[in-house]
């Protein structure tokens, strides 16, 4: 099994190129089976999880074609016969977002067949909204042998659902179902992510009508059919967040390419904070880490978008466990999100947990172990403690890295690292 050895101490200095958003990928990628005709997704990330789904919708009986070149991979959808409305175990287990074909399967075809979903294990994760939410468009649903069955023989009726308390996948789901219902639908407290927005974006350009983008309440008028289109996948705000703290951890200077500020807004302000300089510079983001002193410990708490991204929360606290005094990490998203604290630790980082909340005390340095990968996000912040840490980290379990890291030992050699991938 692959893992990956750095040897840390030196400071990023270079141009990195943000990598189509994963998060926004997937959905993107189910759309395609609303519609006979074809879907074509520029700038879609190379990794684990894209394959994974891509082998999903072959199954269901999408064609599939794929256009790489040296800056982005090219890929195009096409699911005029669908050979099947049952998603399997054997890929659904990959990964929880397989269940956003869900939606789009009930909206066209009149029935799923959908496995109940995987995933990293970093804590329970229902997707009770999403069928609280198919069942108030008219879909009839039914639990059985691990499997979510529904059905909906005469379409989706438009209806207004409140979900009672955020949720981004239930949101994307519902989005995709509510295009082909009859009459208008409203999302009310709807997630406002922007690989939300950009699936709304991208359904409209398919003949959709939504409304509301952007806000937590969406109206979508249902239309017969959607079409054709071509759209490209935003940059991806996690990459963007962890290359970022990747440069303030060793004391670099990374041009961050293609990417926004406003895609990182809290994460932003709270690098600001800590004493990293941030400046976006047309359709770069340039991030450079106070030349004279130790970063300052920055509280945080998770929350949904505009608020601090969970799936940055892992590399925050690497970034933290090396600031000047104390700084204190609240986990509202997920209930089993600290796993990468005991590795951080063997690393030499001083970290307690008292329920929901981890007290980071920072110390002068890192040292390199032997560590272990628990989950996606929890992986790569052990690369970044890495790269500043004296002496030779060994990763493991690097297979959780590239479900979500495009290429992430080439961009960081690109920029002086000592990374390599080993057996």
């Amino acid at each position: 099994m692959d893992k990956i050895s750095i040897r840390g101490g030196i400071a990023l200095q270079g141009d990195i190129k943000i990598s189509g958003a994963k998060n926004a990928a997937l959905p993107l990628m189910t759309a395609c089976l609303l519609t006979d005709k074809p879907l074509k997704l520029i700038n879609v990330p190379e990794l684990s999880d894209v394959e994974s789904m891509a082998e999903l919708l072959s199954q269901l009986g999408v064609v599939i074609n794929i256009e790489k070149n040296a800056d982005h991979q090219t890929i195009e959808f096409c699911a005029k016969n669908l050979l099947s409305t049952t998603a399997a175990y054997d890929v659904v287990r990959k990964m929880r977002a397989s269940v956003l074909v869900l939606g789009p399967l009930v909206a066209r075809s009149g029935e799923a067949h959908v496995s109940l979903p995987g995933g990293c294990a970093i804590g329970i994760r229902p997707i009770d909204l999403h069928l609280k939410g198919l069942q108030a468009l008219g879909a009839t649903i039914t639990l059985e042998d691990g499997y979510v069955h529904a059905k909906a023989p005469q379409g989706l009726v438009g209806t207004t659902f409140t979900f009672p308390i955020v949720s981004v996948t239930g949101t994307e789901n519902l989005l995709m179902a509510a295009t082909l219902a009859k009459g208008e639908t409203r999302l009310i407290n709807a997630a406002r992510e922007p690989e939300i927005t950009d699936l709304a974006h991208c359904l409209n350009s398919m003949g959709a009508k939504i409304s509301g983008i952007g806000t937590d309440t969406l109206i979508i008028e249902g239309v017969d059919c959607l079409h054709e289109a071509t759209h490209q996948v935003i940059s991806d705000r996690i990459e963007t967040g962890t290359y970022a703290m990747a440069a303030a951890l060793t004391g670099g200077n990374i041009r961050l390419k293609g990417t926004r500020f406003d895609l990182i807004p809290t994460v932003a302000h709270l690098l600001q904070q800590a004493g990293v300089h941030l400046e976006q510079e047309e359709k770069d983001l340039i991030v450079k880490a106070p030349s004279s002193q130790r970063l300052q410990g920055v509280d945080a708490m998770t929350e949904p978008f505009p608020g601090f991204a969970t799936d940055l929360q892992a590399q925050w606290m690497a970034l933290m466990s090396l600031a000047e005094g104390a700084s204190m990490i609240t986990e509202t998203i997920w209930e089993n999100r600290f796993m990468h604290v005991p590795e951080l630790c063997r690393m030499g980082a001083n970290i307690t947990v008292h329920g929901a909340s981890a007290l980071v005390r920072g110390v002068k340095g890192l040292k390199g172990a032997p560590v272990m990968a628990t989950d996606l996000r929890a992986s790569v912040s052990l690369v970044l403690a890495g790269l500043i840490a004296e002496g030779e980290t060994l990763v493991n379990r690097v297979y959780h890295l590239d479900r979500g890291y495009e290429k992430v030992e080439e961009k960081l050699r690109a920029c002086g690292a000592d990374i390599e991938r080993v057996r």
